[in-house]
């Protein structure tokens, strides 16, 4: 599309002198006067009757007309008023194309705003401590919708622009292949926020590291470790690996042992399970699964205990566990019954 103003100016001077301007220029100020009253009489009213209403669809619709702006109806105007004029047909594809160019802009904002509120309400609704993966995101797609409106106003324009797109893909495939391990930790951030094996606040396990979550970003996730440490992992990683989330746990299962001496009585042996049973039934927060009377140790009898602790915080956990430590340990001293420690038995005999 070659731009030639002063043929076009010749043209209209000759073919509208004198009274071919007129009329356009009526339309024009018309065209203007009832877009104001479209933008501030009609968009204000609709304003005022949808604020009373309980959804807020039309709210956000109206918002979205209202923005808007007075270059396209300039625009629009213009386009109009010069249907009224004698103009060059080789001409008329530029007046589409300053009507084209204020639609697309106009079309890419409002476009970009319906992304921010998409983008802000997916956060609200998946709760999110750091949405960052979110509005990195979002901003890709705006970047998108800027470049494909400039390859499509210069397709428009005539260019060829198959030869522009083919640079597009080999100079997109070489920065793909020199970011690859960027790209690769980018990718894994999409794919944790929305998998979400966990969330900021976590207690999680990732190999050899342990912690609670504090960042997830765009390249790295950071956990704060037990010791005071944080420790920076990449993405990618953490999607190749096994992820143990304890904040997810509800219920915790707990096994342990205990051992009494072999001087223990039968009817002592018997007496211990009721004794853990009657423990457990004083604990809310526990459930006893089962205990038994395990086995014959090298130098103890050996009782299993399995309970539940219906919550997955640790420190409650331990709570319940000292708990139950201190309750055996009180109802053994009380029954005489003696827990076992490591000892052994010489056996002499005299000679004849």
């Amino acid at each position: 599309m070659v731009f030639n103003i002063e043929e076009i100016i010749v043209y209209i001077a000759s073919n509208n002198y004198p009274t071919g301007y007129f009329p356009a220029l009526v339309v024009f100020i018309a065209s203007i006067i009832v877009l104001k009253i479209f933008k501030y009489a009609i968009i204000g009213r609709l304003k005022s009757i949808f604020s009373r209403t309980q959804t807020k669809y039309d709210d956000y619709a109206i918002t979205l007309i209202d923005r808007i702006g007075w270059p396209f109806y300039i625009a629009l105007s213009f386009y109009i008023s010069m249907k009224f004029m004698q103009i060059p047909p080789f001409a008329e594809i530029y007046i589409d194309f300053i009507l084209l160019v204020a639609f697309i802009y106009y079309a890419i904002i409002i476009a970009q705003i319906m992304i921010d509120y998409s983008a802000k309400k997916i956060a609200i609704k998946r709760k999110e401590d750091d949405s960052s993966v979110i509005y990195v995101l979002s901003r890709f797609l705006k970047g998108l919708l800027w470049g494909a409106g400039f390859i499509f106003l210069l397709s428009f324009a005539g260019y060829d622009v198959s030869t522009l797109l083919a640079g597009l893909g080999i100079g997109g495939i070489a920065i793909a292949f020199a970011l690859q391990n960027v790209l690769g930790d980018i990718f894994a951030s999409f794919s944790i926020h929305f998998d979400k094996p966990f969330k900021i606040g976590d207690f999680i396990i990732i190999g050899k590291d342990l912690g609670t979550v504090k960042k997830i970003g765009i390249k790295t996730t950071r956990i704060q470790s037990l010791w005071g440490q944080e420790i920076v992992i990449p993405n990618k990683d953490i999607t190749l690996s096994r992820i143990n989330n304890y904040k997810k746990m509800k219920k915790r299962r707990v096994q342990f042992g205990f051992g009494v001496v072999y001087d223990t009585t039968s009817k002592q042996l018997k007496k211990i399970n009721k004794i853990i049973k009657g423990i457990f039934a004083k604990i809310p927060m526990a459930d006893l699964d089962r205990v038994h009377f395990k086995e014959y140790g090298d130098f103890s009898l050996n009782f299993e205990v399995v309970f539940y602790v219906n919550t997955g915080d640790y420190n409650k956990y331990m709570d319940v566990q000292q708990e139950v430590n201190f309750a055996i340990k009180e109802q053994f001293e009380k029954e005489g019954i003696e827990f076992a420690y490591p000892t052994q038995t010489v056996l002499v005999e005299k000679g004849k």
